[in-house]
């Protein structure tokens, strides 16, 4: 019987990736003189895989790639006006306004009447921290866990620290990688819900076949999922 839910936040309860993408279309935009679109995406990528085990997820160390990858490709000849842009356009992601997705706060609140929410995110600790408060969701959840990386131990940890342990959760979340895969190993139930192109560094293969992985296209087919699983 399933008693607790964890929940992603970015790209499951409201936008996130859409403004990442954006900002790096700006950024290809800011660099058009120096590399070709597909290139300076590469070498982008490539800072951010680089740089998660210093900077950590979230817009900072994007901002911080960003920078580092000017840099590179102008063989360290960036203006400074381009800099001012790019760290411009990381603060821009930073305040903008929490776009919640549909079916968020009717799913969270029905749903917190029968089980124990958990809100289960990557990033940096203020920024999640602000958009949780700017959401209006914060008052659904039992407990909020920022961490570092989601792995099958921290899962064990949280549904140990909040719950009956991870064979009495469901987590639901975007990212295959971080939201399915990591709890299915750590015991619990998994459901993903796609919410536009992934980041390539989330992304990894579905687990068909594992009968504790479920896929939903939108938050609305949750409760019904729940009902089933009873």
């Amino acid at each position: 019987m399933i008693t607790t839910l964890g929940f992603d936040a970015d790209d499951t309860l409201w936008q996130n990736e859409a403004f990442f993408r954006l900002t790096q279309e700006h950024f290809t935009a800011l660099l058009r003189d120096y590399s070709a679109p597909e290139a300076l995406g590469a070498r982008l990528l490539a800072a951010e895989r680089r740089n998660i085990g210093a900077y950590g997820f979230g817009v900072k160390g994007f901002t911080l790639s960003m920078i580092e990858t000017a840099i590179e490709v102008t063989g360290g000849r960036v203006p400074a006006s381009v800099i001012s842009e790019i760290l411009g356009a990381g603060r821009a992601m930073l305040d903008h306004p929490v776009d919640l997705l549909p079916h968020a706060r009717a799913v969270v609140e029905s749903l917190s009447r029968d089980y124990r929410l958990i809100l289960i995110t990557k990033g940096d600790l203020l920024h999640q921290e602000r958009k949780l408060a700017q959401s209006g969701l914060g008052d659904w959840f039992d407990a909020v866990e920022i961490v570092s990386e989601k792995t099958p131990q921290v899962y064990e940890r949280i549904f140990a620290r909040h719950g009956d342990g991870a064979g009495r959760a469901l987590m639901t979340g975007n990212s295959m990688k971080s939201d399915v895969i990591a709890p299915l190993a750590a015991g619990a139930r998994a459901v993903h819900i796609p919410q536009g192109p992934e980041w390539e560094l989330e992304s990894a293969e579905a687990p068909q076949g594992n009968p504790r992985y479920h896929s939903l296209t939108d938050l609305s087919a949750l409760p019904g999922l729940l009902e089933r699983l009873r």
